[in-house]
């Protein structure tokens, strides 16, 4: 028993420093390379605590989480079952334009609370009917998804800002954007913050999303199809369905995670923005381990980076585009870590299967050996 004990303590240790030690590595890293820059570091580390924790900064810090968490939990579903839906970029927008374009007309002839829930319903019925051609694809004929999602993503792109360049345009404004919705009609705050209560909508997801990986049946057959999806056939599973169903749940939460970040921070759409947080938050995915719990204070960490280093780079003498340096830093670390991990035996693997083989082999030169 005592040794059954030690042993969860010391994977539960190892698994702590595998999903912390690519963020300490890259932070020193990034650090180094500010001072080869000129910049001093410890200016830009402070500036990013003042500008993303402090006073209500880190209010700030976790309105940003709220879009951030829902993206990761749908990168997760699909991760989860070996697919790669990388077409969250399209996704997010289609989201979010459903928020942009619709409010101002749904509020105005509706209730509040009911144009919410209509808006909510319409963007995740749009995530998850973007998802059909690659899923059908990848389900029936074995097409790479990865092609196929970033293809859907580039057209998706493209469809929201010709929507918010002609239709959905507001007539009253030169600027190519959507009318902007009155914050008597965005989502409330929680009371005595000015977070909105998407927060609390994407942590209760993840909540759910995580009693169902590891408390259900749909959870051990998502594993089971995500280890080897030919075993999950000869066990029953329909592959088909399954491949369908969690591209449709993935990408159904990234465009939630837009119309929550419409209505609960912007208020109206632009043309030719995109955050990109699908980019940003894809390192902290694979960190936690594919889990929506563990997922969460990772991705409040890079919201309080993000929301603090932008005026911190700026202290720093530094571009806001060096946040992207830390999060490659962060991706490559992490590599590096898979592959002494996997060498040494430390900690449960956050790479799936697939991927983690061909990391392996990678450092390995191509060799094809086995892993000890």
């Amino acid at each position: 028993m005592k040794s059954a004990e030690n042993d969860k303590a010391k994977n539960l240790l190892d698994g702590l420093v595998r999903s912390i030690l690519p963020v300490i590595l890259a932070l020193l890293v990034a650090g180094l390379i500010m001072l080869a820059m000129g910049s001093n570091p410890i200016d830009f580390f402070s500036g990013v605590w003042t500008y993303g924790v402090t006073g209500s900064n880190l209010q700030r810090s976790l309105v940003l989480s709220a879009p951030l968490i829902l993206v990761a939990v749908g990168l997760i579903v699909a991760f989860r079952g070996q697919l790669w839906n990388l077409g969250y970029n399209g996704q997010y927008l289609l989201g979010a334009v459903v928020a942009s374009g619709a409010g101002p007309y749904l509020f105005a002839s509706m209730p509040a609370w009911l144009a919410t829930i209509v808006i909510i319903l319409g963007a995740l019925l749009v995530g998850a009917v973007w998802s059909l051609v690659p899923a059908i694809l990848k389900a029936r004929y074995g097409t790479n998804e990865i092609i196929t999602s970033l293809v859907m993503s580039f057209i998706g792109v493209g469809i929201a800002n010709l929507l918010i360049k002609g239709p959905l345009k507001d007539p009253n404004t030169p600027q190519p954007q959507t009318e902007v919705i009155a914050d008597s009609y965005l989502l409330p705050y929680i009371p005595g913050t000015v977070i909105h209560i998407g927060l609390i909508i994407a942590i209760v997801i993840a909540i759910v999303a995580q009693f169902i990986f590891s408390r259900t049946s749909f959870g051990l057959r998502l594993d089971i199809f995500g280890a080897s999806p030919k075993a999950a056939r000869h066990v029953g599973i329909n592959s088909t369905w399954m491949v369908i169903l969690l591209f449709a749940v993935s990408s159904a939460l990234i465009a939630l995670a837009g119309a929550i970040d419409v209505l609960g921070q912007y208020s109206y759409q632009r043309a030719n923005w995109d955050p990109h947080y699908g980019d940003a938050v894809m390192p902290f995915v694979f960190l936690a381990r594919l889990s929506p719990l563990a997922a969460i204070p990772l991705v409040v960490f890079y919201a309080i980076l993000a929301t603090g280093g932008t005026l911190a780079a700026q202290q720093a003498g530094l571009n806001a585009d060096f946040l992207l340096v830390i999060v490659g830093l962060i991706l490559i670390f992490m590599t590096i870590t898979e592959y002494v991990g996997d060498r040494r035996k430390l900690g449960q693997s956050y790479l799936p299967p697939g991927l983690k083989t061909t990391v392996v082999r990678l450092f390995q030169g191509g060799t094809g050996r086995k892993s000890s």
